[in-house]
């Protein structure tokens, strides 16, 4: 049974210098560059007959091309940091395509995703990291230059059972057009 989500590839410029922002942090397991992304709708553990029609019903989304901004660093999880991420400007295009992907999750069945959407690249996990070592982690690393890109397609992403961080397959492209 694949694990699906929606998400928007990094191109791979951006993730040379996100890349370069690895290492220096006690308790991170680094995600592989290759696997860097911006998840838009987890979808989860889904039977083959239900990703057909999910990957079909998705064809129907009609956006334009969008500017998206990787615009510094912070952690998820506060006192208990869990990730460092790669913060992503949340902006309108971005958070409409989002929120058009969780409306059509909900008509075909699905829960609603249980958090609040915020847009982000995850750079490592973090185990057993103390927030004063993720503190410092960020202040030397934690502001670069913003980096943009144009998002001009979305994809179904597949993952198998693992301890997260990839490997993704890209089981299918969704153009935005103009």
């Amino acid at each position: 049974m694949p694990r699906l989500f929606t998400g928007l590839e990094i191109p791979t410029e951006v993730c040379q210098t996100l890349s370069n922002l690895r290492g220096g942090l006690p308790g991170a397991r680094w995600i592989d560059p290759e696997n860097y992304h911006v998840t838009l709708r987890f979808i989860g553990d889904i039977d083959g007959i239900s990703a057909n029609e999910i990957a079909s019903m998705l064809f129907r989304v009609d956006r334009k091309p969008f500017e998206v901004k990787v615009q510094g660093l912070q952690s998820f999880g506060g006192r208990k940091p869990r990730a460092v991420v790669a913060t992503i400007a949340p902006s309108k295009p971005l958070m409409d395509l989002q929120a058009e992907l969780e409306r059509m999750m909900q008509r075909i069945g699905l829960d609603p995703e249980g958090r609040k959407f915020i847009p982000h690249v995850t750079l490592a996990r973090l185990h057993d990291a103390t927030d004063r070592d993720v503190a410092d982690y960020l202040s030397l690393r934690g502001y670069f230059p913003s980096k943009a890109f144009m998002a001009e397609r979305f994809v179904l992403f597949s993952s198998r059972a693992s301890t997260g961080g990839g490997p993704y397959v890209v089981e299918d492209a969704y153009e935005l057009c103009e």
